[in-house]
């Protein structure tokens, strides 16, 4: 089985590694094609304005001058193209993928690009439990529960333009309450936050970042898994069309 892995992280994030090792477990023909530099928050974008840069670090791995999508987009077209992948793993986040921000999320986003290409694809996540943890971050969820919860995963056909998205929570291996199949949620919009800050020189700039996340009622949402200590496992897909709005929006051109 081969295997692509990418992240948004970079090619060099320590997450990156953690899902190297975890689907090693499962084959050993992995390639990985992954971004040169941070790109959380890229969402589902394409590098249109500026050339692509593709470099070859070591056997069967390569980084992109771009975005997660566009990393796929390399893989599947230039790396790769003899063979497509049987399965992409995306991830480890730094960080969870949790509701409505898997539209922002470029880990989710590559598994999307999968998607898109008709190849089985899988976005992983590690929740924290603080914001500014950077480096410090812990993935010792992830890596203890990733394999466990990919496995029925595996070889297992998804429906056409369909994905996966994995979130593991911010708690010792140990403590994990096991893995829950569950629904997208959707955060209090009023939690996103502008910070304001001034530079040297006196001017203004600002920072996007998120306060304090309200979870929805019913413990049946990624947000209610993870805050609760499962492994969330989410199945989504692609056709965004709001299906019982088609009929009433027909009427108003008859």
């Amino acid at each position: 089985m081969r295997i692509l892995l990418t992240n948004d992280d970079g090619v060099h994030a320590p997450g990156l590694a953690i899902l190297e090792q975890v689907a090693r477990q499962f084959s050993d023909d992995i390639w990985i094609v992954a971004p040169a530099e941070e790109q959380s928050g890229a969402g589902h974008s394409l590098t249109l304005t500026q050339p692509v840069r593709l470099r070859k670090l070591g056997e069967r791995r390569f980084c992109v001058t771009g975005t997660p999508t566009d990393s796929v987009m390399m893989a599947i077209q230039q790396v790769i193209p003899d063979r497509l992948p049987d399965l992409i793993l995306s991830g480890v986040n730094r960080g969870a993928n949790l509701a409505e921000d898997c539209t922002y999320s470029g880990t989710v986003s590559a598994a999307m690009e999968g998607a898109l290409a008709g190849i089985p694809s899988i976005a992983l996540s590690q929740a924290h439990s603080r914001e500014g943890l950077a480096d410090a971050a812990p993935f010792s969820a992830a890596s203890e529960w990733a394999a466990r919860t990919l496995a029925p995963l595996i070889g297992r056909p998804m429906d056409h333009r369909t994905l996966i998205n994995i979130n593991f929570p911010p708690r010792a291996p140990e403590d994990v309450q096991g893995i829950r199949v569950v629904r997208q949620g959707f955060h209090n919009y009023g939690r996103s936050q502008v910070v304001k800050r001034t530079d040297p020189r006196g001017y203004s700039y600002y920072w996007f970042g998120l306060a304090a996340i309200e979870h929805t009622p019913g413990h049946r949402t990624d947000l209610e898994a993870i805050a609760d200590g499962y492994v969330s496992v989410t199945p989504l897909h692609l056709d965004l069309t709001h299906e019982s709005s088609l009929g009433p929006l027909g009427s108003l051109y008859e």
